[in-house]
């Protein structure tokens, strides 16, 4: 099997157009647990609710009743900016425990053997999304600038919520892309699951530096309790819906669908481990969510379905890729659910796969 074919078509595979994957997934561990939960979404909210105790055991507590794990993002960038000023303590307070944490995960990272060699980090993941996640990295930056660590630290150049269904683009050569304008893109989280319609923009950048999502559906299943079977129903027919919509507007849809999902990914679709925080059991042997959505949906226009599935963290990274061609090695860090991490080396790009 040449490396063009083996790119074009498996699962979980660790060369693909662009990059090679050198790492992902890793699930480093200390007394804990995983230290990657030290710097997760619900990791910064157990700090507002640190910060709020001794407040509330003084009798005021400038959050009122609200639950710290319910409080709107929104409130929280607002309350930070315009808000009595120890609501705003409390937030700054949980944005530096946050990136003391962030910054200790980064360190124990850039220990490992692989990982050393990172010249950039990409934060990625909805956290990243909000300037209180651009604070906390920020802060976590400076720290590591502090103990002389060199690896830059960055912001994900797009919104966090369409940067992984855009590195599903980066899946396949660009070259079997041609005939079309466009893909779909699923992007499987742990309290989120999108499915969306990117546009290659092929024309404007043949780097794929400009595709964009034209129109995309967001389901947050983590507030339902679901079986897998009525995750994957709802995946499906999400992705029914945008085929029609993106039909019906003239788009050239490519037969293919791009999958990001957390866990690591075998080549026959199959989830090995990471799975945890999706609905059901997503890690049996017996299940391949790649080959479900190829039985409801066998066709795209006039050809067979192509489906080729990767780990989430490593389809967000690939969005990266146009903006990383002045380095050689560079990771990414996702902080959503769980913190999702994945490390790439650039490959040289052949003249022939734009030929």
């Amino acid at each position: 099997m040449t490396e063009q074919t083996a790119t074009a078509a498996q699962h979980g595979g660790t060369l693909l157009p662009s990059v090679k994957v050198v790492s992902y997934n890793v699930e480093l561990k200390d007394n804990g647990g995983f230290i990657g939960d030290r710097a997760s979404k619900g990791a910064f909210r157990d700090f507002i609710e640190t910060w709020r105790k001794p407040m509330r055991e003084m009798g005021h507590d400038p959050f009122g009743e609200e639950s710290s794990a319910k409080i709107a993002k929104k409130r929280l960038e607002a309350l930070l900016t315009d808000g009595e000023p120890e609501a705003a303590g409390v937030i700054q307070s949980a944005i530096e425990s946050f990136a003391q944490e962030l910054a200790i995960v980064m360190r124990r990272f850039l220990k490992l053997k692989e990982w050393k060699k990172a010249e950039r980090f990409v934060v990625g993941g909805g956290f990243s999304g909000s300037r209180i996640g651009e604070l906390a990295i920020g802060r976590a930056s400076i720290l590591l600038k502090t103990d002389k660590i060199k690896t830059e630290i960055c912001t994900i150049h797009h919104e966090p919520d369409e940067a992984g269904l855009i590195g599903a683009v980066h899946l396949v050569p660009s070259w079997m892309l041609e005939a079309h304008d466009s893909i779909l893109a699923v992007d499987v989280g742990g309290t989120n699951i999108r499915v969306g319609v990117v546009r290659l923009m092929l024309d404007s950048a043949p780097d794929l530096s400009k595709a964009k999502v034209w129109k995309f559906e967001l389901w947050r299943h983590g507030d339902e309790k679901l079986s897998r079977g009525d995750a994957v129903e709802g995946l499906i027919k999400m992705l029914q819906r945008l085929i029609s919509r993106a039909q019906k507007d003239g788009h050239k849809l490519a037969p293919f669908v791009g999958i990001g999902c957390p866990g690591k990914i075998e080549a026959d679709g199959s989830i090995e481990a990471g799975g945890q925080n999706l609905p059901g059991n997503w890690e049996s042997s017996r299940f391949n969510l790649a080959a479900e959505v190829r039985e409801v949906i066998p066709r795209i226009g006039d050809h067979d379905t192509s489906i080729v599935m990767h780990n989430d963290a490593v389809v967000q990274g690939l969005s990266e890729t146009p903006f990383m061609k002045d380095v050689s090695t560079w990771g990414i860090f996702t902080i959503g659910t769980g913190l999702g991490n994945a490390l790439f080396n650039n490959r040289e790009i052949e003249t022939s796969r734009r030929a």
